[in-house]
């Protein structure tokens, strides 16, 4: 599996991992701030990339949080040339409905 197809994969399963108290999924909530795929420091069995995400919550003391954090790394921890994930939870930029993708906006009635 190639970086790229590493990154395409990991995309699609953000798009699979949704709050349970909002019906989006958290890229288009734009709680992702950034997917990082690079090669990893030791290959093993095919194990050929590791993948770093910050993200952000809705609201600092989302009471969802563990269950997205376990979510994420479960599905993205599923893509077979996957080592490891580290998903960094940031607050900087604070989260705002004005980072939802415009279908977002329109499943919740913000337009």
């Amino acid at each position: 599996m190639t970086q790229y197809e590493v990154e395409e994969k990991a995309v699609e399963y953000l798009k699979t991992v949704f709050d349970p108290e909002i019906p989006v999924n958290v890229l288009d909530l734009g709680m992702i701030y950034k997917i990082d795929v690079h090669p990893t420091a030791e290959p093993a069995e095919g194990k050929e990339f590791d993948i770093d995400i910050d993200m952000t919550f809705t609201a600092p003391n989302c009471p969802a949080a563990d269950f997205i954090l376990e979510d994420i790394q479960q599905k993205l921890e599923g893509i077979s040339a996957v080592k490891s994930v580290n998903v960094n939870v940031v607050f900087e930029p604070e989260w705002n409905k004005d980072m939802m993708s415009e279908e977002a906006k329109l499943d919740l009635g913000f337009m």
